[in-house]
């Protein structure tokens, strides 16, 4: 299964790197990733594998969203589906 993990926020050092050590070590695979820097607004939306996930989804969405809270950021997760269907015309 496929999902997609997007962040918002104040942009500042360690942002990636934070959210790429988390998802390894649930053994979440990142697929692609796209991430820009508006002004000092950090963006940035990951497609990541999350079939070998060592984790229940719900458990792995709410690590995300600690990780956010720490970082004072938006850190969200979709299933693949899910964003398909919500970005639909």
């Amino acid at each position: 299964m496929r999902a997609f993990i997007t962040v918002i926020g104040k942009d500042k050092v360690g942002i990636i790197a934070a959210i790429c050590v988390l998802l390894a070590e649930k053994n979440v695979n990142i697929l692609d990733i796209s991430q820009t820097i508006m002004q000092d607004c950090f963006t940035m939306i990951m497609l990541a594998d999350v079939s070998e996930c060592s984790v229940p989804f719900d458990e792995l969405a709410e690590s995300l969203s600690e990780l956010g809270r720490k970082l004072e950021l938006s850190i969200r997760i979709q299933r693949e589906e899910i964003f398909n269907a919500m970005h639909r015309i």
